[in-house]
């Protein structure tokens, strides 16, 4: 059972060019089986882009499908600004579709050997993923693309926030509910030493650091 952890996120603007359509999506092949390759976290990217320019310059697309690595879209507003990041769902591990029939000695042995690679899970032999297994984690990878980005690090009721924009800049309040869907906050700010609530969108205030 491979564990899912945070790790840190790759961040980009959200002005920044969208990716090519479905870059990075895994693609229905009911062939392939999805083998966990263990590498250094934080390397993931450039190893996969090894992997697949190995696998095109020895012509082994055949045989090894698909070459992952499992994310989802999250965001944090910092100074008035959504920035979009990218969070690894496995740090540490490449996931690569092989059809098993194909996959051979030569070809694990190489993968092996590209730099910063570990080893496959069950070493010279991989172990592929169970199916169930398989399924919710790209499932995971999928729901992230057709629903949009999730906050990084949510709102949660209670805590004290600053307000960054609008008629109550610089005012510190208490946050006393959040609505994801429309994201809008309610604030109670103190003025002339009264609470009043006030309602505000995400992008109006900042976590207290």
């Amino acid at each position: 059972m491979l564990d899912e952890k945070n790790t840190s996120p790759q961040e980009q603007e959200e002005t920044q060019m969208p990716a090519e359509e479905n870059a990075g999506l895994p693609q229905e092949d009911s062939k392939g089986l999805w083998y966990p390759l263990r590498v250094i976290s934080g390397k993931e990217r450039k190893i996969k882009e090894r992997i697949e320019l190995e696998v095109q310059r020895s012509g082994w697309s055949d045989a090894i499908l698909q070459v992952l690595v499992p994310t989802e879209k999250v965001y944090k507003i910092r100074s008035g600004k959504k920035v979009i990041m990218e969070r690894n769902l496995l740090p540490g591990y490449i996931l690569v579709q092989a059809d098993p029939d194909k996959f051979t000695g030569e070809m694990i042995q190489t993968i092996a050997n590209i730099p910063n690679v570990i080893h496959f899970l069950g070493g010279n032999n991989p172990q592929a993923m169970r199916a169930a297994e398989a399924n919710r984690l790209l499932g995971r990878v999928d729901e992230s693309e057709e629903s949009g980005e999730s906050m990084l690090e949510p709102f949660i009721v209670g805590e004290m926030v600053k307000i960054i924009d609008g008629p109550f800049n610089d005012f510190v309040g208490e946050l006393k509910e959040v609505n994801e869907e429309r994201k809008k906050l309610k604030v109670v700010v103190k003025i002339f030493g009264r609470g009043t609530e006030v309602e505000l969108n995400f992008m109006q205030v900042e976590k207290q650091e």
